[in-house]
């Protein structure tokens, strides 16, 4: 049985976690991963990944312990490298299609690198909830959460996090910033919905050069201001671009009335569906 079942409506593509009752961190599902990447990156009807999880307990428990210690004597006596899912992190974290996790359950070890590697997470302030457990496993976060953690929290919560090894509810997490937001559960998947429909609505080429300039700001300053200019000339230079400007003054920009709403300037029309699963 696949481990994610998708399905795309209106640019955006809802991806299902399914592994087992605990929903673990399988082979199978780095697997699936790395497919889905692939697809997404080469299917540019796609717009926004959402990802989901089929088991209201559990959105990812952790890596599967088992394919740990199957594969502990060929870890250790490896050179030191970037490690599989590392890279898998880290390709979800770079590719140019924004993704969300909503999560509505507990999150743990790589399922937690997972998330904190996409670009938006939103949790359920009932059932989300936060572990990272390797250190009482005598491990440590391998799937890029040492270095994520960090950047995501600042030193002392990622470490608080990571040594204390305690559970992290979703309203502390949402102030710590490894939540965007936490809301009821009942709203949960709206707020997701509208934000994706959002994204998916706004033209592709702005919202690909914005996530790659900012994922420049984890280097030099200079280098990101540099990658940002870029950008907003290859997107200017384009009549399209300038027909949208254009359009966005016939529409009221610039005006008392207009600015004062200026988030429904190009408001998407959200309806609501049930599309069929396709893989």
């Amino acid at each position: 049985m696949a481990s994610l079942r998708s399905s795309l409506l209106d640019g955006v593509l809802v991806a299902e976690i399914d592994t087992n009752e605990v929903n673990l961190f399988t082979v199978e599902l780095v697997r699936e991963l790395h497919e889905l990447a692939t697809r997404v990156d080469a299917d540019d009807e796609v717009r926004v990944v959402v990802f989901r999880s089929a088991n209201p307990d559990f959105f990812i428990a952790h890596f599967d312990i088992e394919v740990i210690i199957a594969s502990a004597s060929s870890t250790a006596s490896a050179p030191a490298r970037v490690n599989g899912f590392q890279r898998l992190c880290e390709r979800w974290r770079t590719l140019s299609t924004p993704s969300i996790a909503e999560i509505d359950g507990r999150v743990g070890g790589g399922g937690a690198e997972f998330c904190a590697s996409l670009d938006i997470r939103i949790g359920s302030l009932e059932r989300c909830v936060i572990n990272q457990m390797e250190v009482p496993l005598g491990i440590l976060p391998g799937g890029s959460g040492t270095q994520r953690l960090p950047r995501l929290l600042g030193r002392g919560r990622a470490l608080e996090l990571i040594l204390g090894a305690d559970d992290l509810d979703a309203a502390t997490a949402e102030r710590w910033g490894w939540l965007n937001r936490a809301v009821p559960a009942a709203e949960l998947s709206a707020v997701v919905d509208r934000l994706a429909r959002r994204i998916s609505s706004w033209p592709a080429a702005a919202v690909a050069e914005a996530k790659a300039a900012v994922l420049h700001a984890d280097g030099p300053f200079e280098e990101g201001l540099e990658a940002e200019s870029a950008g907003f000339a290859r997107l200017v230079a384009d009549s399209d671009v300038v027909d949208r400007l254009r359009e966005s003054l016939v529409r009221g920009a610039q005006t008392p009335l207009m600015e004062g709403r200026i988030a429904d300037l190009f408001a998407p029309v959200v309806r609501s569906a049930d599309p069929e699963g396709d893989g």
